[in-house]
């Protein structure tokens, strides 16, 4: 996966978590996608890394909202 569409999808997803979790800020779904996502970093095989952040900000997302 190109680093533009892996980018472009996680930009897709921080807009859907926060549709889907109105009661939180933006700002706030931003930065816990955000920090997931940095937890990827280095890691050579990029295909699910949308996928797994998208995970990880549902469950933080839920357990906070």
């Amino acid at each position: 996966m190109a680093a533009n569409d892996e980018d472009q999808q996680i930009a897709a997803l921080v807009q859907r978590l926060a549709a889907q979790f109105p009661a939180i800020n933006t700002d706030t779904v931003e930065g816990i996608v955000a920090e997931i996502h940095r937890g990827f970093d280095g890691r050579p095989v990029r295909d699910f890394i949308p996928l797994l952040v998208e995970r990880g900000a549902l469950r933080r997302l839920s357990a906070t909202g």
